[in-house]
């Protein structure tokens, strides 16, 4: 259910209906991806156990570059990289990568990720499958609310 404009879901989607997929900056940035299901489980670990006043970070130990990802992307869904992905300029203010360190949430509240980032993609892949129809006339663009 994450939203439409995000990177998972977007490649997934234009190979769907045959659009090109834009690959800023070459692809280069590096993220983290935790599945949902992880991040509903820390919350509600931290809501329970948590120390007041404390952050937590939810975050997997991997990261991937975003151009990795979408060659992971196409792999499984059988879509040619080469083909698919229109190469563009860097977006401007892009952050190269985002690092969160979730020791302190692992340790102190005993919490470990447990999807990787594979199931993840299928479970995605499956869920675009079964509401293409309704997915088709959202907006597949991100769209800025004043």
């Amino acid at each position: 259910g994450q939203q439409l404009y995000r990177i998972i879901p977007r490649t997934i989607l234009y190979a769907r209906l045959g659009n090109k997929l834009p690959l800023h900056g070459n692809g280069t940035s590096e993220r983290s991806f935790v599945h949902i299901h992880d991040v509903a489980n820390a919350t509600y670990r931290i809501a329970l156990n948590g120390t007041v006043g404390t952050t937590y970070h939810i975050s997997t130990k991997d990261t991937i570059s975003i151009r990795d990802l979408v060659i992971k992307i196409c792999e499984l869904i059988n879509v040619n990289f080469t083909d698919f992905v229109e190469e563009s300029e860097e977006r401007l203010g892009k952050d190269q990568s985002y690092m969160l360190d979730s020791e302190k949430l692992r340790k102190e509240l005993r919490w470990k990720d447990t999807f990787d980032l594979n199931e993840g993609i299928a479970s995605t892949v499956e869920w675009i499958d079964n509401n293409l129809d309704e997915l088709k006339k959202l907006p597949h663009e991100y769209i800025h609310k004043p």
